[in-house]
């Protein structure tokens, strides 16, 4: 696992500060929703941009003509529900004003980087930014493990796959993010896992990694986080039986509590913890002493 299978290769988009006129940046959110005219090299947006709403029986459809689009206010209700201050901007830490501010200081590349092996990924991912790689950092595994240095980060990786029947892993990512302000750089990591054994299924996963760095460049620390279950249930190859399991089992009887716990008019957080202990007992008072 030493040697790379695709050179790094950076294609900057325009994005955030961009080239494009002040009047042709993108539509960010539903809350903002503005006509933005074709152009030629503009291919990330539609023409016009479009309010999602919740869809009602008992109401018509909303006109997302562009006519009706220009008369709308810029600023719109997050949630459109009838008991809700329409028109206003309910969150008290960020406005649309602050949001448009954000995008525009966002700068988005696409970035391809492949390569077998952890240790080689890491030294390639950080190129396209210039960042530096010291040998101390603070990295968080999904929270369940917290490691002080790259050494130790790159031991974790070669045990853990091996006791988990993982022969190879080919990783890759495509685009980043990066919030200089923040000093701040975001990407989805995809894993390719193929398996030490006949009997269990190689498997994709998906994985987003925040990277920090400081004003020398030099990365402090990095967090990771994946859905760890989803991850085991693939390692044991028993991720289609669960996906099964929940699409035709639990969430049919989830809907039908769901259904009876909304028409009761009950539902609070309260309620709902006083369930999570009553039900559980009741179950097993009635399979034991029923």
């Amino acid at each position: 696992e030493n040697h790379g299978i695709v050179k790094t290769h950076l294609v900057p988009t325009t994005f955030g500060n961009s080239s494009l006129p002040s009047q042709t940046q993108p539509s960010i959110l539903p809350i903002i929703s503005w006509p933005i005219p074709a152009t030629n090299n503009t291919t990330m947006c539609n023409n016009t941009a479009t309010l999602t709403r919740r869809n009602r029986p008992h109401e018509s459809a909303p006109d997302l003509s562009p006519s009706s689009l220009k008369q709308q206010s810029v600023v719109k209700n997050l949630q459109p529900y009838k008991n809700t201050p329409i028109g206003h901007f309910t969150s008290t830490h960020t406005s649309p004003e602050q949001i448009i501010d954000k995008h525009a200081k966002i700068d988005a590349q696409k970035c391809l980087v492949a390569h077998v092996g952890l240790e080689n990924f890491i030294r390639n991912i950080v190129r396209p930014l210039d960042l530096e790689l010291p040998d101390q950092v603070k990295f968080n595994m999904n929270g369940q493990g917290r490691m002080q240095s790259w050494e130790d980060v790159y031991l974790a990786e070669r045990v853990y796959t091996r006791c988990l029947g993982i022969s190879k892993r080919i990783y890759q990512s495509h685009a980043f993010t990066h919030e200089p302000e923040r000093k701040l750089a975001y990407f989805i990591l995809e894993e390719h896992n193929e398996r030490s054994f006949s009997f269990l299924p190689g498997f994709d996963f998906y994985v987003l990694v925040f990277t920090y760095y400081d004003e020398s460049k030099n990365v402090t620390r990095v967090d990771v986080q994946y859905d760890q279950m989803s991850f085991f249930l693939h390692c044991m190859g028993l991720a289609q039986a669960h996906a099964w399991l929940v699409e035709r089992v639990i969430t049919p009887m989830v809907l039908i509590w769901a259904r009876a716990f909304h028409a009761s008019g009950l539902v609070n957080p309260f309620t709902f913890l006083l369930q999570l202990m009553i039900v559980p007992l009741a179950l097993v008072y009635w399979f034991l002493w029923a």
